[in-house]
């Protein structure tokens, strides 16, 4: 009968129950999965986060200005229109230089023809929209915007797009935008006129619904471009914050320094305190040939 430990139940072996061979931690591997990280493609990554978040900033400094009746909604829809023109423009040109995709007619066509739909459609439910939360108080509404933007935020999509045309969106990514999109006719609705509810509602489709889509290609230009959109969200937001309100403008630049800059850094120094390990008493994985 041979003595060697087996690590088997089904056979008698003169070794008690509790026994550990001298070569248990023979095999004993730390970290076998780890890729560390380094400081500047985090800080890259997270400039997506970045244009988020500035994005959001906008959209409600935007309504705050329609809100107090300082800006035309009238100028809002006609840069929502340039907005959408430019990005479709961008879109196409993504297309032709990342993938070698060529949007043809049919297919602009179509585009167009569910612009218009969309433009009307909005136009049309303007006025329900404005009533929509006749009945309820303020407090609630900006309660209820607060968490909306929040899940919209943690449930966004940063990552790239595939190379591929039949790209189907994730389903957090839906249910981000549609936190978004219910954020925003909450807040619609606190408007006090038809005009400004239809222009709010219309720059937040492509804040939204349009920008997180075409923000998946720009994520695979070169990364100074990425840097420098980011810069332009981020100096956009900060400066249509400043003619609000010094404190908040001071909030946000702080949130999105640490987001771009303060969080990766937290991340790299976290790294050294991984210790994952692994070894014989891990539960076997079976391997189905």
């Amino acid at each position: 009968m041979s003595t060697d430990w087996n690590k088997v139940l089904w056979r008698s072996q003169p070794f008690p129950d509790n026994y550990i061979p001298e070569s248990f931690l023979s095999s004993l591997r730390r970290n076998s999965n780890f890729h560390p990280y380094t400081y500047w493609p985090l800080v890259l990554a997270a400039c997506t986060i970045t244009q988020h978040i500035s994005s959001i900033f906008i959209f409600l400094i935007t309504f705050s200005h329609l809100y107090d009746e300082s800006w035309d909604p009238r100028i809002l829809v006609w840069i929502s229109v340039c907005m959408f023109v430019v990005g479709f423009i961008v879109w196409e040109l993504l297309e032709c230089l990342l993938f070698g995709y060529r949007v043809d007619k049919e297919q602009r066509a179509k585009a167009l023809k569910a612009s218009i739909l969309v433009f009307l459609a909005l136009m049309a439910l303007s006025p329900v929209l404005r009533t929509l939360s006749a009945s309820t108080s303020s407090d609630s509404i900006w309660a209820l915007t607060a968490c909306l933007f929040v899940l919209n935020v943690l449930l966004a999509d940063y990552g790239p797009s595939r190379n591929t045309r039949l790209n189907r969106e994730r389903l957090t990514s839906v249910l981000s935008m549609n936190a978004a999109m219910s954020a925003s006719v909450v807040l619609a609705s606190r408007l006090r006129d038809d005009i400004s509810v239809f222009a709010l509602m219309l720059f937040s489709i492509q804040m939204f619904a349009l920008l997180p889509i075409l923000r998946t290609r720009l994520l695979l230009i070169p990364s100074l471009l990425r840097a420098s959109l980011t810069m332009c969200f981020a100096g956009v937001s900060i400066y249509l914050s400043s003619e609000i309100s010094p404190t908040v403008t001071r909030i946000q630049g702080v949130m999105l320094a640490f987001i771009t800059f303060g969080a990766p850094g937290v991340l790299v120094w976290a790294q050294k305190f991984k210790n994952e390990i692994r070894g014989p008493w891990d539960v076997a994985v079976p391997q189905v040939r």
